[in-house]
Order: structure tokens, then C-alpha cells, then sequence
């Protein structure tokens, strides 16, 4: 989410209650609607809590599959680099192959993966190199210990890397079910709705525009803030980017010119297959 447009929607909703605040308190009675301040206090303390409370459980379970998917982005980058460097074990043609696959197995996550889940239609689809790479490795037919080594190894990098891009796009469909999305709009409502009950005409304007503008700003931020942890691949600030993989793509490129590792992807810049 666009923090510009997070501040503008904060700034505008207060503004709407605060309007809609002092329009009530045109015809308020002195004191509020309210005969017993300090009891209707306590009941807003009610409301106040549990809506915290709610909140608060929400907020762990969306930053929970936000940091999941960022920690799966970063270890899936890491995985694909060392299966580059088994890759160099095996025998020449296959580690060649293997090699090229990877690398554009990682241009595919960036260029083509990424934008798919930023626009949330990702789906089930599986990256098309994960499926080259194994009709490759069972080419493969290791014939020295280290190769018998390296084909074991890269068995169990595949399951890490396949583990970790599952996390990764954990959170691009999101997490927060649509009812409590529901019972956290309708709490809101009643808070905003309870709170212009305690309009009052002998307080002053700016008194009265503060206390509802405080409580909707912080509610709407809180909303605002569930909504970014629940969408975390965004171009905005804070989102998850695919800045571990580019890494990777940039260090496998200089570790491969270092070690004259010659190889020809078949594919594009994107990671899309060329013929």
C-alpha cells in the first residue's frame, strides 16, 4: 500500500467523523446524550477493549504470514544459489543444463512470479523450471562418490527450495478471512456511532473535533495497517520485493564469469522460454 494514499485515506475519514461530530453537537444537551458520563465511559472501555483485543490477535496473524513470506523469499534465493554451486559436482553436460535452468528459474520468480502476486492472480501456478530442472536431474547418473554426494544433496536443496517458495507466496493470497474483515468494519461502526453520542455543546469545538478525530484516525490506521500485512507483495513501502532473488541472480552471474562456467539459459531476461 501506497503510504501517501494510507495518510490521505487516515486524514480523510477523520474528517468525515470529525464533520459528522460536530454537526451532532449542534443540538446536543450540555454534558452529552449521555445522563451518566462515567457509566457510558465504562461501557466505551467495553467496546474499546475487545476491539483491541481483537485487533491486536489480527495484527500477530497478518505480520506472522507477512514475515513468512518475506523469510521464504530470502531462503529460497539462498537455496537456488547453492544448488548452483552442487550443480558445478555433477557431470559436465548436466551440470551445465542444471545450471542454466536455475538461472532462469530465478528470473522467472522475479520478472514473472512477483508481478503476479503483487496483482494477487498467482494462484497455484508452478514456476515452469522447477519442472525442467527435475526431467533434468533424471538424466543425471552420478558416477564417483562426489557426484553420488552432490545428486543427494541436491535432492534435499530441492525440498528446501520447494518448502521455501510455499511460504513465499503463503501471503499472496492473504490470510484474514472476509468475517473477521466483516466483524472488525461492524465494530468500527458501532464505536464511531457510540462515539457522537458523547457530543456536547458546552465543550468546545476543537475539544470535541480532537476526541472523535483521535479515535477514528487510530482505528482506520490499525485497519490500514492489518490490510498491508495481509497484502505484503506491493511496490509501496515496507512490501516484500524480490530484492533477495536479484541478489542472487547477480552474484550467481559474477561466481559463474569467475569460474569460466560458460552457460546459455534457455530462456529470456524475464525467464520466459525461448525456442
Amino acid at each position: 500500500m501506497n503510504i501517501v494514499w494510507a495518510a490521505l485515506i487516515v486524514v480523510a475519514v477523520a474528517a468525515v467523523a470529525v464533520a459528522a461530530m460536530l454537526l451532532v453537537r449542534r443540538r446536543a444537551p450540555e454534558g452529552s446524550y449521555f445522563a451518566d458520563g462515567d457509566r457510558a465511559s465504562g461501557v466505551f472501555g467495553v467496546l474499546a477493549t475487545g476491539f483491541s483485543v481483537l485487533l491486536g490477535f489480527i495484527v500477530f496473524l497478518a505480520f506472522e504470514s507477512y514475515d513468512q513470506s518475506r523469510v521464504g523469499a530470502e531462503q529460497e534465493a539462498l537455496v537456488l544459489f547453492q544448488q548452483v554451486e552442487t550443480a558445478q559436482s555433477f557431470p559436465r553436460a548436466a551440470g551445465r543444463d542444471l545450471t542454466a535452468e536455475l538461472v532462469c528459474y530465478g528470473r522467472y520468480v522475479i520478472n514473472v512470479e512477483w508481478p503476479r502476486a503483487e496483482a494477487g492472480d498467482l494462484g497455484d501456478r508452478i514456476n515452469p523450471w522447477g519442472a525442467d530442472l527435475f526431467r533434468t536431474l533424471q538424466t543425471v547418473e552420478p558416477r564417483t562418490p562426489a557426484q553420488q554426494s552432490a545428486y543427494d544433496k541436491w535432492l534435499d536443496q530441492t525440498s528446501d527450495r520447494e518448502a521455501a517458495r510455499i511460504d513465499r507466496i503463503h501471503g499472496a493470497v492473504g490470510v484474514i478471512p472476509t468475517p473477521l474483515w466483516i466483524v472488525l468494519a461492524f465494530i468500527s461502526i458501532v464505536i464511531f456511532v457510540y462515539m457522537l453520542f458523547f457530543a456536547d455543546s458546552a465543550e468546545g469545538v476543537y475539544t470535541q473535533a480532537l476526541l472523535m478525530g483521535a479515535v477514528v484516525s487510530v482505528i482506520v490506521g490499525m485497519l490500514l495497517l492489518i490490510r498491508f500485512l495481509d497484502s505484503p507483495f506491493h511496490a509501496g513501502v515496507g512490501g516484500v520485493r524480490p530484492v533477495a532473488m536479484e541478489r542472487t541472480m547477480r552474484i550467481t552471474d559474477e561466481a559463474l564469469r569467475a569460474t569460466g562456467v560458460d552457460v546459455a539459459p534457455p530462456c529470456d531476461e524475464r525467464g520466459e522460454r525461448v525456442s
